[in-house]
């Protein structure tokens, strides 16, 4: 990381949850990718267990399902993004997009002028 990286985290908050992050955006992609919630989960290196359940906050904390199941496998079984998630999916994606912009700032440039390298000893 250089000097002053700025790291920013876009999550959307939802109750006590989050609604969208990163790794929700990641997993929708994924899904999207392999056709089904497990095979996302191992392309992701996450449980099938943590992998729905994350499926699960995500369809409800939006209005509409964010993705849609069928059990087993076969031909028209697994998951598939659904209108709606792709649109999130794709918003949320700008969104971090334009974020990004912020590490580019006059703003940023002046804050960073003033940061260490490494944090001085505690003073007393």
């Amino acid at each position: 990381m250089r000097l002053g990286a700025l790291k920013l985290k876009l999550q959307l908050v939802c109750g006590d949850g989050f609604a969208m992050g990163p790794g929700k955006a990641d997993l929708l992609e994924a899904i999207d990718r392999e056709g089904s919630i497990s095979a996302a989960g191992r392309a992701l290196g996450m449980s099938y267990r943590r992998t729905w359940l994350l499926v699960d906050e995500m369809n409800r904390c939006f209005r509409d399902r964010l993705v849609e199941a069928s059990a087993g496998g076969g031909q028209n079984r697994g998951a598939r993004l659904t209108a709606d998630g792709r649109k999130v999916l794709a918003a949320y994606r700008t969104l971090e997009a334009e974020a990004a912009v912020i590490a580019d700032s006059e703003a940023y440039r002046a804050l960073t002028r003033t940061l260490l390298d490494t944090p001085q000893p505690s003073r007393p």
